[in-house]
C-alpha cells in the first residue's frame, strides 16, 4: 500500500502513466481495424457479442502478460541467427502476425475485387466467417498486439500498477470505440477497402520491425490519418453531389 502511495504522489509516475495511455490507446487502433472489419462479416445480431468478447479476451491476456513480465523481458533475447541476423521471439511472433494479417488483408482485399456474381454466395458481399473462426482469428491478432503493446509498456516504465492501469484504459476504450467503429466502416463500403490497406501495411510493418528494421509508428499512424482525411473529403463531396443531383 505504501508503494502504491508513493506512486500516487510522484509526479513523474503520473507523467508515465499519461504517456504510456496514449501510446496503448495508439497502438490499440491496429487490434480494433482488424476486429471491426472481421466482426462485420458475422450475421448483425451476434457482432457486438463477438467485438465483446474479442477485447475482452486482449485484456485477459495482456494483463496475463503483465503478470509475466520477467518472462516477457526474454522475449527480446535472441534465440537463433540466420545469416548473422540474431531473432528473438518476440521477432517471430512478429513476423508470424505481420504474414497472417497480410495474408488475411489480401484475401479480404481479393474478394472485394471479384465480380458480382462471385460475392452473392457471402453475406454483404463479403467472406463469411463462423462466430468460433472470427474469435479465433481476433485471439491470434490479439496475441501479437499483446505481445508488442506489453514490451513497449516495459520499455517506458519499470512500475506494474501504471502498466496495469494504462493497459485497461486502452481496452475500454477499445471496447467502447469498436462498435462506432465497425458501424461506421459498415455503412461506408469505401472504407473497408481503405482499412484493408491500413491492415496490409500495419501486417507489413510487423513483419519488417520482426527483421530488425526499425519503423517508426509516428510515420504509419500519419500516412493512415492523412488517407482517412482524405478518404473524408471524398465522402463528404459525394454526400453533396447526392443532395445537389437529387435537389435537381
Amino acid at each position: 500500500m505504501e508503494y502504491l502511495i508513493e506512486l500516487a504522489a510522484s509526479p513523474a509516475a503520473w507523467a508515465a502513466l499519461v504517456t504510456l495511455i496514449a501510446m496503448e490507446v495508439v497502438l490499440g487502433i491496429d487490434n480494433l481495424l482488424f476486429i471491426s472489419i472481421l466482426t462485420n462479416k458475422l450475421p448483425e445480431d451476434i457482432r457486438p457479442r463477438a467485438r465483446r468478447i474479442g477485447i475482452g479476451l486482449a485484456l485477459i491476456m495482456r494483463l496475463g502478460l503483465l503478470s509475466t513480465v520477467a518472462f516477457i523481458v526474454t522475449l527480446v533475447q535472441p534465440v537463433f541467427s540466420v545469416f548473422d541476423h540474431a531473432f528473438s521471439w518476440r521477432d517471430i511472433i512478429l513476423i508470424a502476425g505481420g504474414l497472417f494479417l497480410v495474408w488475411k488483408a489480401t484475401k479480404e482485399i481479393h474478394h472485394a475485387m471479384a465480380p458480382h456474381d462471385e460475392q452473392e454466395a457471402s453475406l454483404g458481399g463479403t467472406l463469411q466467417v463462423s462466430f468460433s473462426a472470427a474469435i479465433v482469428q481476433i485471439l491470434i491478432l490479439d496475441l501479437v498486439f499483446s505481445v508488442d503493446s506489453i514490451i513497449t509498456a516495459v520499455g517506458m516504465t519499470e512500475h506494474i500498477p501504471i502498466m496495469v492501469i494504462a493497459v485497461i484504459f486502452a481496452v475500454m476504450t477499445m471496447l467502447f470505440a469498436a462498435g462506432p467503429l465497425a458501424n461506421f466502416i459498415n455503412r461506408n463500403p469505401s472504407i473497408v477497402m481503405l482499412a484493408l490497406g491500413f491492415l496490409l501495411l500495419i501486417g507489413t510493418t510487423l513483419i519488417a520491425e520482426g527483421f530488425g528494421a526499425h519503423v517508426s509508428k509516428g510515420y504509419i499512424y500519419t500516412a493512415m490519418a492523412f488517407s482517412a482525411a482524405v478518404e473524408g473529403l471524398n465522402m463528404l463531396q459525394r454526400r453533396r453531389h447526392a443532395r445537389s443531383s437529387g435537389a435537381h
